[in-house]
């Protein structure tokens, strides 16, 4: 742990410390600025859900957390050394279906329990990658490849095969994004589960309110480049949609976050036909 590590309220040091992050995307003809002077820090064990519109650049900020861009300035610490590239003490779920088609549910979760560098005899691992497969749902269909799967099932096993990497740190791209509202509310739920029982550091992208309200311990949201507000969410986990929906806390955070996301979502429109 680096003796510079900023701590929080209660001297423990951030699990994750985003410092003055800015990053461009250039090509030959254009230079397009993704990320202003980002500064963020995340607690061990606290669930972040970043909030915004297509082209915020949250998408960008995760893809920086996880090590497969590096910040043009500024520097992104986790537990105190600074990201130089993808690493095992992050796993990352995308919206994309992130498996390898030739090996089946338990074989995807094995290679995440290898990955994870930890030593195993062959029937720890083989009894590990079971565990991980019961607790997503899917210990039925084990065998199963890929191609056999619906779009909700693969979900599942790309969550198992993060988890079994044994991460301290989850990230997570707005993963639920191409699913039907009723299984999507499902995974949430199973999410939102499986990062307390596994005691995980989460980043989840989002663009969906009440997603956010249903996961986040603080919704991040942003406008594009920047962070423009930071919202606690004070509601105890578990979380049920039904019930949350009935709160007073529930209606307060969802009218902040509406006037916060589509005031960003007006302003942008404004710009572009002010062009």
């Amino acid at each position: 742990m680096s003796e510079t590590a900023n701590k929080d309220l209660a001297g423990k040091p951030y699990k994750i410390e985003i410092k003055d992050v800015s990053f461009d995307y250039v090509d030959r003809r254009t230079c397009f600025t993704a990320l202003q002077h980002i500064n963020l820090n995340i607690r061990e064990g606290e669930f972040i859900c970043i909030l915004g519109s297509s082209g915020c650049g949250k998408s960008t900020l995760l893809s920086l957390l996880s090590g497969l861009n590096r910040a043009k300035e500024g520097q992104i610490l986790v537990n105190g050394e600074e990201i130089k590239g993808p690493g095992i003490d992050r796993a990352v779920v995308f919206q994309q279906y992130s498996l390898f088609p030739w090996q089946t549910v338990k074989e995807n979760v094995l290679f995440g329990i290898r990955q994870s560098g930890k030593k195993y005899s062959r029937r720890e691992r083989e009894e590990l990658a079971l565990q991980y497969v019961e607790s997503v749902g899917l210990l039925n269909a084990k065998d199963r490849y890929p191609s056999q799967l619906s779009g909700g099932m693969k979900q599942r096993v790309a969550v198992a095969r993060a988890l079994a990497l044994q991460s301290d740190v989850l990230l997570l791209d707005e993963p639920f994004g191409a699913i039907d509202p009723k299984l999507r509310l499902e995974l949430q739920e199973l999410v939102s589960k499986l990062c307390v029982e596994h005691k995980k550091t989460v980043v989840f992208i989002t663009h969906d309110i009440d997603e956010a309200i249903l996961l986040g311990d603080r919704i991040v949201v942003m406008e594009p480049g920047r962070i423009r507000t930071i919202l606690k969410v004070r509601l105890e986990h578990p979380r049920v949609r039904e019930e949350l929906i009935r709160t007073a806390e529930y209606e307060k955070l969802h009218r902040q976050l509406i006037a916060a996301f589509y005031d960003q979502v007006e302003e942008n429109i404004d710009a572009e036909v002010a062009l």
